[in-house]
């Protein structure tokens, strides 16, 4: 009885063991595209979006641009004397117009509803230093008649905003890569 009992508890300690094996060398989060690795990003896909639809009106340049910049407050903000909207605006298009193909017409109008903020690292409500490792990020939501196509948030980590055409295309080619 006590060999059962030896040899039930060895087989429990293994499988236990196991299990917190594949647990802690499991990849958390594996990104869809290689850019997604460079920095901390998540993204949301409404796969019941006319998906095909919308990157088409992107690729075709029927879309409209609503952004703003959430400066930090906190501390005295770097952004805002490197970077305005306009220019930031600037710097999407030049991305977006590597991916067009030609202009066409279409009762539809792709909406790329953006925000940009810079990392507040004074800001009492940051509870580690991880939070505090990243100069900012973007947030984009794709729609198409108001509803929700895509969503995705990236890092961007350099101070002075040098990394954000980076992200931006980032962003962009994980839009188009959806239509695979």
């Amino acid at each position: 009885m006590k060999k059962i009992f030896l040899i039930c508890f060895v087989l429990l300690l293994l499988a236990l063991t196991y299990s917190f094996y594949k647990e802690i060398t499991k990849t958390k989060n594996p990104k869809r595209i290689a850019c997604q690795e460079k920095t901390t990003t998540f993204e949301k896909i409404n796969s019941n979006a006319p998906i095909k639809e919308a990157i088409e009106l992107l690729k075709t340049h029927q879309y409209t641009i609503k952004s703003h910049i959430e400066y930090s407050t906190y501390m005295p903000s770097y952004l805002i004397n490197i970077l305005t909207i306009q220019e930031a605006n600037e710097l999407l298009e030049e991305v977006i117009s590597s991916h067009t193909t030609q202009t066409a017409n279409s009762a539809h109008a792709l909406l790329i509803d953006y925000y940009i903020y810079e990392n507040d690292k004074e800001d009492k409500g940051k509870k580690n230093a991880q939070a505090k490792k990243y100069a900012g990020y973007v947030v984009f939501e794709f729609k198409l008649d108001n509803q929700l196509i895509y969503k995705i948030q990236t890092d961007y980590m350099d101070i002075d905003a040098k990394d954000l055409k980076e992200r931006f295309s980032c962003v962009i080619e994980s839009f188009i890569s959806l239509e695979k």
